[in-house]
């Protein structure tokens, strides 16, 4: 009774707040960087979260909270333009001095390196470090090694006995000319995102062929990272031996350093961008907090569409979501508007229950978990969840009474999903309880299957724009690895007939990518069927900076441009 009455108020807060909530878009034209003004240059950039995202190694984290700082900090052979709105999905060349030459029917590709960039410590970039990054990515048992960078002549040996990992004749590299020829074992149509990615970007080849932890790696951009304590803070200093190569994919930054400090509630973070303490909140606001967000600091808030999803991983492999009744279950009965208000109403997020986002290659407007709809004859959008027919398929798959324990991260918003969760779970036959824990822990904690996590509430935002990169990255056997902080598929899922029709579709991609995504759409509906999650809702982004901090620009592809925010 309680918690029915504490979610009650949570939702009454979140309608209350999201009439006034701010809503300055960015512009989708696609314009780049403005040339850089030395005048504005200079400051502290300050910016506080709740916690830390983990592993400071650009080839191990796989959390948007440090990618966004790569883009500062990190460069591949090619980079995601600086650019607002669209323009920040096209693929420019970034360490490489131009795209690749493309022969072999797609499956060479030649870069020639630029020459006179030099890494944080001053040693020069060169074709061998190229060539030791690739294999890093395999030393280090990075998360998209299976699915990003398997297709790379000599990959499967590198997956089978990682430390011994040699590229030879994948990753060709000639010194006199300054080339790098990358071989594929067949035609990749997202290769030129694949290497954009900071999974991509070059280190030096004396980087360890271990997770470097806390200990910062050497950069090419403008900043370098000083010091990193995932308990306090994370300084970022100027990278003494940059100067802008290219103003699109790496253009130089304003101010002379970035703090980021954790350990503050959302709420204190609010409260220290208001004060002008702080430049930028990280954490999803809470719903509390939003009504003078929209009103007395309205100017100051940026709301822009995200391609991502709010989603349940449920584990495939025990119980008792080891049961496709059980996960069906869960889907009928989340109230996705619900999750909607806890989340800030309906200008920053929108219930869906297909695996594909709106507005995305693939997508199919349909959903077969609303009251009235199966997943064989779904309706064309969520309207309402059905709790009796939930409770049937608890009742029928024999789980009901079963423990079952929510793992969320413990800022305020995910520890109200969680709780909202419980209460689902406890109202359809489970017997619920919330397990809070650090964000600095919780992406690779679910991940593992030592930790026996049953049901988590997680995000997922696109690493570029294909379909290919949620189903198949998300559901892909490939993504799946026992006993691993890096296991990105969370549910354990791996069908072999779907994988099988995934791995089709990919080839089918290079040629005719019209017919690939209509492919993926029906894919996004058969696995949706079996359930190994439950999408909840597509959000947006609200940026909220003091009234000191000027310049904001947005990426659709890794969220406010850090290194462009003037503080001077």
């Amino acid at each position: 009774m309680r918690r029915s009455l504490i979610i009650k108020s949570l939702l009454t807060a979140g309608a209350l707040a999201l009439s006034v909530v701010a809503s300055s878009t960015s512009s989708a034209a696609g314009t780049g960087m403005v040339p850089f003004d030395s005048a504005k240059a200079g400051g502290t950039l300050k910016l506080v979260a709740q916690a830390a995202a983990g592993t400071l190694d650009p080839k191990v984290n796989y959390t948007g909270q440090f990618w966004q700082l790569y883009q500062a900090t990190y460069d591949g052979l090619l980079g995601f333009k600086y650019a607002d709105g669209a323009g920040s999905f096209e693929i420019v060349p970034d360490l490489a001095t131009a795209l690749p030459v493309q022969s072999n029917g797609g499956k060479t590709l030649t870069f020639t390196l630029r020459s006179g960039i030099k890494f944080s410590n001053g040693a020069p970039v060169t074709v061998a470090d190229v060539k030791a990054s690739f294999e890093r990515i395999f030393k280090v048992s990075s998360p998209t090694a299976g699915s990003f960078y398997n297709g790379i002549v000599g990959a499967p040996a590198c997956l089978t006995k990682p430390a011994t990992c040699k590229l030879d004749k994948g990753v060709v590299v000639n010194a006199a000319k300054n080339s790098v020829v990358i071989n594929l074992v067949a035609p990749d149509e997202a290769i030129l995102s694949k290497l954009a990615v900071p999974h991509a970007a070059i280190n030096p080849a004396s980087s360890p062929a271990k997770d470097a932890g806390t200990a910062p790696i050497p950069t090419t951009g403008p900043y370098m990272f000083k010091s990193y304590d995932p308990n306090k803070l994370l300084v970022m200093v100027r990278n003494p031996f940059f100067k802008e190569w290219s103003h699109d994919a790496q253009p130089a930054a304003y101010s002379d350093e970035i703090d980021y400090q954790f350990g503050l509630t959302p709420t204190a973070q609010v409260t220290a961008v208001e004060n002008n303490q702080a430049n930028w909140v990280y954490d999803p606001i809470p719903a509390d907090r939003l009504n003078e967000i929209g009103t007395k600091y309205a100017t100051q808030a940026h709301v822009n569409p995200l391609t991502a999803m709010w989603y349940l991983p449920m584990n495939v492999n025990i119980a008792p979501f080891n049961n496709v009744k059980a996960r069906q279950a869960v889907n009928y009965a989340l109230d996705r508007a619900a999750m909607v208000k806890i989340f800030g109403g309906s200008q920053l997020a929108a219930p869906v229950c297909s695996f594909l986002p709106p507005n995305f290659p693939g997508h199919v407007d349909y959903c077969g978990y609303t009251k009235g709809a199966t997943p064989t004859k779904p309706a064309k959008a969520w309207a309402a969840p059905d709790l009796a027919l939930a409770k049937k398929l608890v009742k029928d798959s024999g789980t009901a009474g079963q423990a079952v324990a929510v793992v969320v991260s413990d800022d305020d918003v995910n520890k109200q999903m969680g709780v909202y969760v419980q209460s689902v779970l406890n109202s359809i036959g489970y017997k619920a309880t919330v397990k809070p824990i650090s964000a600095n822990i919780q992406f690779t904690y679910i991940q593992n299957t030592k930790n026996k996590v049953q049901i988590s509430v997680s995000q997922w935002y696109q690493d570029y724009p294909a379909a290919s990169d949620f189903l198949n990255v998300l559901l892909g056997c490939a993504s799946f690895t026992p006993n691993s902080d890096a296991s990105i598929n969370m549910s354990g899922y791996c069908n072999k007939a779907f994988d099988a029709k995934m791995q089709k579709t990919l080839a089918l991609a290079v040629t005719d990518k019209t017919a690939a995504d209509k492919s993926w759409g029906q894919l996004d509906q058969e696995v949706m069927a079996d359930a190994p999650v439950a999408v909840a809702f597509t959000p947006k982004q609200l940026d909220f900076i003091s009234t000191g901090t000027k310049n904001y620009h947005f990426s659709l592809q890794f969220k406010m441009f850090v290194s462009q925010l003037q503080t001077k």
